[in-house]
């Protein structure tokens, strides 16, 4: 009977340990077959998966746990369309913003360009097209901090986009082309 029993657990811990491979295949999966979304297409992002969007944005790394960022979740056509011009109905912003003026402090920028990584990589994850801005940060400090109802002492660092994409696009057809690993990375 114990024999029957060893026999069992071993089994058991080798096919767990298989299921961890497959969920860190998946993850690398994630992060190789991810693209910038171009398509997107009007359509509402559903309010559970903003919320695993979001959570993804508050477990990502900081430096000393500091979690210097705020995300401030622009879901008004009209106002997102003040940032980001081309922006379809039911896509939203998530301006992600840190104490500073936004440029001085790279520790906080980091970590908010931590942030936006890990939200940019959840929406996909989940289904949805999903896009990292930083071009209009300069306009959104100058006049919408207001608006948007930044915290007080704070300047947007980062954006990131979520929405619905068209269908037939994908990381193959959409993604621009990347260097070749031998070109980016030396070894001494």
């Amino acid at each position: 009977m114990m024999k029957k029993i060893g026999l069992f657990y071993v089994v058991l811990v080798f096919f767990a340990g298989l299921a961890g491979a497959q969920e860190s295949k998946s993850g690398i999966q994630a992060i190789l077959s991810h693209y910038a979304a171009r398509n997107f297409t009007a359509g509402a992002v559903d309010r559970e998966d903003l919320d695993q969007i979001l959570l993804a944005g508050i477990h990502s790394p900081s430096a000393n746990n500091r979690q210097p960022w705020m995300f401030t979740v622009v879901q008004s056509s009209a106002l997102a369309r003040q940032i980001v011009s081309n922006n379809e109905d039911g896509n939203v912003l998530i301006v992600i913003s840190a104490e500073g003026d936004g440029r001085t402090n790279g520790t906080q920028i980091l970590d908010c360009a931590l942030a936006a990584q890990s939200m940019y990589l959840a929406a996909q994850a989940l289904g949805y097209g999903s896009r990292i801005y930083t071009g209009p940060i300069n306009s959104v400090n100058q006049n919408l901090k207001t608006q948007l109802g930044l915290p007080a002492g704070h300047s947007a660092v980062v954006l990131v986009r979520v929405g619905r994409v068209q269908n037939n696009v994908d990381a193959q057809t959409a993604a621009s082309a990347r260097a070749a690993v031998n070109t980016k990375v030396q070894y001494k």
